[in-house]
């Protein structure tokens, strides 16, 4: 099995496996406690998953061509393809089926509600903190202005920390550098590393902190900095990934080392990029260190949730005007350094 073959039928069995799945329990309607029979589900689910690959396998054979099929087909295949009406193509039906299918577990898992949206006395309630939030209590202006202070700080340390290790990480995760067996190794081993580091947010390695160096800005800091070097090196990895191959191999021609050919040939390729990508995350770290305090992390986001669990409405105002006048400077001025950098 080619990899075409297999993502084409990896992605089939996927989404086939998520419709037969969704058509099992409409048809079952199962109990909750059907619902936690955790093993049972997970023989179902794999179950359907490798019906759904054969499935894709026999409706490509028939010349029907599935979505997996029309998204990850080679271009010579493309080229000679026959051109239909999309209401004529399998794939096409494959994929409005399984949006419409999205939507709709959507909305149910959601509990979304037009209806409580447009609820009179929900509406009040929200009229009424709109309204003292839009007149805030300035008197604790140089409260939130001090903490404010310390939330750049905190973003910005977590940004400078984070670049040179996800500098050196970046190149590690990088498919067309890591090509030897072994190499390839190390590779899915920081792919893995850097995607489990990613998938716990960032309050939550402020609360790890919070425990490990006591609650305050620094764990804030530090929990900003661990998430910041896996984002940032899966982007700069993506960067590296897609750098002209030409400047490369003139290097190696030369006889140029591994630690050569990156410097020299990759390098001044991705340099702006990198330099775009982390003006960028020092954006996002001060957006998420409102959030981090809210957990022990320090910052802003500690007057924040002092404020909102005594509905202090007023008070929350004036947080937010201190917040939203820094990101937008702070907006404003990453604009500026990614039109010099053009």
């Amino acid at each position: 099995m080619n990899s075409f073959t297999l993502r084409r039928s990896i992605f089939d069995g996927l989404t086939f496996g998520f419709l037969i799945c969704i058509l099992l329990i409409v048809v079952a309607n199962p109990t909750d406690e059907e619902w936690l029979n955790l093993s049972k589900n997970s023989l179902i689910v794999l179950a359907s998953f490798l019906f759904s690959m054969i499935l894709s396998e026999i409706l490509n054979r028939k010349s029907i061509k599935t979505l997996g099929e029309a998204l990850f087909e080679p271009d010579y295949k493309k080229v000679v393809a026959p051109e239909m009406p999309w209401y004529m193509t399998f794939s096409k039906w494959q994929l409005i089926i399984l949006l419409i299918t999205l939507f709709v577990v959507g909305v149910k898992v959601t509990d979304f509600s037009l209806l409580k949206l447009l609820d009179e006395d929900g509406y009040n309630g929200v009229k009424r903190i709109f309204t003292e939030l839009l007149n805030p209590n300035f008197q604790l202006l140089p409260h939130a202005v001090l903490r404010m202070f310390e939330t750049i700080f905190m973003a910005f340390l977590a940004t400078a920390f984070a670049i040179p290790i996800a500098f050196v990480l970046s190149f590690m995760a990088a498919k067309n550098i890591m090509k030897h067996p072994l190499a390839f190794t190390v590779y899915l081993l920081i792919r893995t590393l850097l995607n489990v580091i990613r998938s716990v947010e960032a309050f939550m390695w402020a609360i790890i902190f919070s425990v490990w160096v006591g609650i305050g800005a620094g764990a804030g800091m530090l929990a900003l900095m661990v998430h910041s070097i896996a984002s940032l090196a899966k982007q700069y990895s993506e960067i590296v990934e897609t750098v002209s191959e030409g400047p490369i191999e003139g290097i190696q021609a030369t006889g140029a080392s591994k630690l050569q050919m990156i410097w020299y040939a990759i390098v001044p390729q991705v340099v702006l990029p990198y330099i775009s990508f982390t003006v960028y995350r020092w954006d996002i770290n001060v957006r998420m260190a409102t959030i981090v305090g809210f957990v022990g992390g320090g910052g802003i986001g500690k007057l924040l949730i002092a404020y909102q669990g005594q509905a202090m409405w007023r008070e929350m105002g004036c947080i937010f005007f201190v917040i939203a006048i820094v990101v937008w400077l702070l907006d404003q001025g990453s604009a500026y350094i990614r039109e010099a950098l053009k």
